[in-house]
């Protein structure tokens, strides 16, 4: 397959599900269909506010979204597929855009160019191939997203998942989803605490490019 797929973009989204339709039960809030990220409008591609996934990391997502229903959690996922033209959409803001005003909120102890040098922003990124997936907790019974030291896309090294100045609960929430996802086949990365792929993703050499949309 990696010789097939070699540097492929394509639109084919034959192998695409809606995950709320693999989890009904998942919580989305996707940013980038929003204007509350780091870009601070909505990027490229987000034509609604949905997550879409390969079939195979959507039927793991619905495992792993089982298993944390059993422990009185629920997934909530910040962005899942994203199309190589968001990719792109980061890549000229962070060359050419001087807008910073969402650098309070979401990078204010780095500089733009210092978010590709650490590796929070990638020219190319496995979103957009399709079996990668941001998320986090809720606690069942108050709604409210488990204490994670760090919200979503904050840029920094109070993120990386093994980042030590945070509390003993902070850090055993980490642990916590970092555990569901590893045990039922995802990779983590070192810079992101919600940020993981699936080990044995369907597509490892393909881009693709189709929108988010409800299919």
């Amino acid at each position: 397959m990696a010789d097939e797929y070699k540097n492929r973009v394509t639109m084919d989204s034959s192998g695409f599900v809606l995950l709320a339709d693999y989890v009904p039960g998942i919580v989305q809030e996707i940013r980038y269909y929003s204007t509350y990220n780091f870009v601070g409008d909505r990027v490229d591609g987000y034509e609604a506010p949905c997550a879409l996934l390969t079939i195979e990391a959507a039927r793991a997502v619905k495992t792993i979204s089982n298993r944390a229903n059993v422990m009185g959690y629920r997934l909530k996922v910040f962005d899942a597929y994203r199309p190589a033209r968001a990719v792109r959409h980061f890549v000229l803001w962070g060359i050419e855009d001087l807008d910073q005003r969402m650098k309070p909120f979401f990078y204010p102890e780095l500089e733009k160019q210092e978010l590709f040098e650490e590796g929070y922003i990638a020219s190319q990124s496995s979103h957009s191939r399709g079996s990668t997936i941001d998320l986090t907790l809720l606690d069942m019974n108050t709604g409210m997203e488990l204490d994670m030291g760090s919200p979503f896309d904050y840029f920094g090294e109070i993120s990386h998942p093994d980042y030590k100045g945070i509390t003993e609960e902070q850090y055993s929430n980490r642990m916590l989803l970092r555990n569901l996802m590893v045990e039922n086949g995802f990779v983590p990365i070192d810079c992101e605490w919600w940020h993981f792929t699936l080990k044995d993703e369907p597509y490892p050499d393909t881009y693709f490019e189709f929108p988010v949309t409800m299919k």
